[in-house]
């Protein structure tokens, strides 16, 4: 049996090419030279979108009966920040006391090498004889904007009427131990920013003009002082935090225009963009009453909360981890957003990867013994995904 590449082999391949978005720097084509070579058909669709720059994608798959297992994730990797600050060369791929250095180690070129790895070893093993398909949904967009990637692979899929009925998302899920835990939602994120309408004037003069911070201040009050729910079966409950307070003045002796404050909510299944965004007026216009001039411009989301209940593709997924590291995965909802958030609306998707303790940070790195355990976790979810027929 011809031998296949290893998780780590892959691993360094992809850090090499410093795919910073919207760059690819040749990671798809990693990618793509390791399917091709087992036989899957790949092809590598680039969207464009006005106001962005033109992303390259890969669609690769095997087989043509269903059920249809997708492995998604990405290629693009955040820019590595000062250079001189790292250990080893972010985009040399360095190996040291047994980790792998460099940028996307962890978020996500390991995860992508790791499924890789374990597509090419189950091909090798079984040949075509098993029952279904494998797939591979890889952007190079979701580091950057998310508009020219996942979600429009997605509908360039559908449109060639490709059918997809579980999906396993690689991002680094596990806090600090490869095993501990499966992401099987997210919340919900909606950004809102809040200004509020004074009169300028002098600072001697102040029946002369209308401070905004005091309002400003009232308005902010308002939204944190209650809770926005107390969380819901499988979710922590929303928050609100304020990202940004600004003024713009830098004169000490007059009273400003406007005061405004950039907020963003993380939400649960309790709500959607919608209801939230309704809320928020609804507790602005409270506080405000006739004192307070205030806009609200809430920015549109594509990111709603959404639950994968857990099923037996789920169980499934975590006898897998289990068997390998001996952990029982925490089911968890927990974290920021990811592309699941376009893919649940195609098929059943969670999310389990590596260790992402170091992710978008300087020294950025994985232990080369989880690349080889993860591998092994997808490997055994494939094959207990496609069993073996017997005669």
């Amino acid at each position: 049996m011809t031998s296949t590449p290893s998780a780590l082999s892959l691993a360094q391949d992809l850090i090499r090419c410093p795919s910073v978005t919207p760059e690819d720097a040749g990671a798809l084509g990693v990618v793509e030279r390791a399917l091709a070579g087992a036989g899957f058909v790949v092809e590598r669709p680039v969207f464009s979108e006005e106001g962005h720059p033109d992303t390259p994608n890969l669609y690769a798959r095997l087989g043509t009966r269903g059920p249809c297992l997708v492995f998604a994730g990405h290629t693009d990797v955040v820019p590595p920040g000062e250079v001189a600050s790292w250990r080893h060369d972010p985009f040399a791929a360095a190996i040291a006391d047994g980790m792998l250095y460099g940028r996307g180690a962890a978020d996500m070129k390991g995860g992508v090498a790791c499924m890789v790895a374990a597509a090419l070893d189950f091909v090798a093993r079984r040949g075509g004889d098993f029952p279904g398909s494998i797939a591979f949904l890889i952007t190079g967009d979701e580091e950057g904007p998310a508009v020219n990637g996942t979600v429009k692979l997605l509908r360039w899929a559908k449109a060639r009427g490709e059918r997809f009925d579980h999906c396993l998302l690689g991002e680094p899920t596990n806090p600090s131990r490869l095993g501990e835990m499966i992401k099987i939602g997210r919340r919900g994120s909606l950004t809102g920013k809040l200004t509020v309408l004074g009169r300028q004037g002098h600072v001697a003069y102040p029946h002369k003009a209308e401070n905004p911070i005091p309002g400003l201040l009232r308005l902010t009050t308002a939204l944190i002082t209650e809770p926005l729910d107390g969380g819901s079966a499988h979710f922590d409950a929303s928050n609100l935090e304020f990202t940004t307070i600004d003024v713009g003045n830098s004169a000490t002796n007059v009273i400003p225009a406007t005061a405004r404050a950039v907020f963003n909510i993380r939400f649960n299944d309790d709500w959607t963009a919608d209801s939230l965004g309704a809320e928020i007026r609804r507790r602005l216009e409270k506080a405000a009453g006739n004192a307070v001039r205030f806009v609200l411009d809430l920015q549109p989301s594509n990111s709603p909360a959404f639950l994968t209940a857990p099923d037996a593709f789920v169980g499934l997924v975590s006898e897998a981890i289990q068997a390998e590291t001996g952990l029982s995965p925490v089911l968890s909802t927990t974290g920021g957003t990811s592309d699941a958030r376009f893919i649940k609306d195609v098929c059943p998707v969670i999310e389990f990867g590596l260790v992402g303790e170091t992710m978008h940070q300087v020294d950025e790195c994985v232990a080369v013994a989880d690349l080889d355990r993860l591998s092994a976790i997808y490997g055994r979810v494939l094959d207990a995904y496609f069993p073996a027929e017997t005669v």
